[in-house]
């Protein structure tokens, strides 16, 4: 039987942010580049940690998102970081360019969007194949399943964590299927989605533990409401707020059905131009990275059959 092969996918905003905070503040020609240095060497890390076969990053991109639409409010209370990151991005996106790693965007939809839809096609229509998606967005964790786990590196203080089925239940006593029903529930202050104003998160877990959806839950509340062992109190709160419940659960959804222009060879890690990802890492004076390197045999411009 075939060996196993491993398909990373990369939050590239979630990763390069984690480094923007917890990489020290040091700049290039009077440009901060904290952000790259780290986003670099958590792809090093990666790459020799686990080896994968194929590997892609897929990054936000500037504009509205559906959400957005859906909600003028998306996102609205949360502190966008400063210009620093930003002009941080595209010196990320001509790393990857450098190392022949395919990075991807969508306009309309969020980096995570990308990932469900790329690791939830790849996951059904490829055998021996396990998926771990790079990102420090717990927001991933209802994507996992047999064939799909989230990895959050290590950054700064927060130790590295892998999540399998098992290790979603374990962190937040719900299946990974249940992650949305959750937020549509208790609400995402960092996404500002709304939910069930007035329901907290030890009622939202018991619900979703006691009839295993959100669906299921207002079936019975609407049906029988005397059965749902809740206070009055709470039973009317949440007979309010099943509109909200279920608009939440809309924003909270990461799409896996977007038509993207992918193909899977497109992402296998291969040789790349050996001394040109040097020059790039020692015009920046990231010569500790540029020791990290990972190997690659092809050291001129000419281009290697890949596949």
């Amino acid at each position: 039987m075939e060996k196993e092969k491993t398909f990373v996918l990369i939050d590239g905003n979630a990763i390069a942010h984690r480094a923007y905070h917890a990489m020290p503040r040091f700049e290039h020609k009077g440009k901060l580049v904290n952000a790259v240095y780290g986003f670099v060497s958590i792809l090093f890390k990666i790459i020799s940690q686990i080896t994968p076969k194929y590997l892609a990053v897929a990054f936000d991109v500037k504009g509205p998102t559906f959400r957005d639409k859906l909600f003028a409010d998306y996102k609205a209370k949360r502190i966008r970081p400063e210009r620093e990151f930003y002009d941080q991005i595209p010196i990320i996106h001509e790393f990857l360019d450098s190392m022949e790693i395919p990075y991807l965007v969508q306009q309309g939809f969020e980096a995570d969007d990308i990932i469900g839809s790329i690791s939830t096609h790849v996951a059904k229509e490829t055998e021996n194949l396990q998926v771990v998606i790079v990102t420090g967005d717990q927001d991933t964790l209802q994507l996992v399943n047999s064939r799909i786990k989230v990895l959050m590196p290590a950054m700064g203080v927060v130790k590295e964590t892998l999540y399998d089925h098992s290790a979603v239940i374990g962190k937040l006593g719900l299946s990974p299927e249940q992650v949305i029903d959750y937020k549509a529930l208790c609400g995402d202050s960092s996404d500002n989605i709304p939910g069930v104003k007035g329901i907290g998160s030890k009622t939202a877990v018991k619900i979703l533990q006691d009839y295993g959806s959100l669906e299921n839950f207002y079936k019975n509340l609407k049906k029988d409401p005397e059965s749902v062992k809740l206070s009055p109190k709470t039973r009317q709160i949440l007979l309010a707020g099943r509109k909200d419940a279920l608009f939440s659960k809309k924003l909270a959804t990461i799409r896996t059905d977007l038509k993207l222009d992918f193909k899977l060879k497109d992402a296998n890690l291969h040789d790349f131009n050996r001394s040109e990802v040097e020059n790039f890492l020692l015009k920046f004076n990231f010569k500790s990275l540029a020791k990290r390197l990972p190997e690659s045999h092809r050291h001129n411009k000419q281009q290697e059959k890949l596949f």
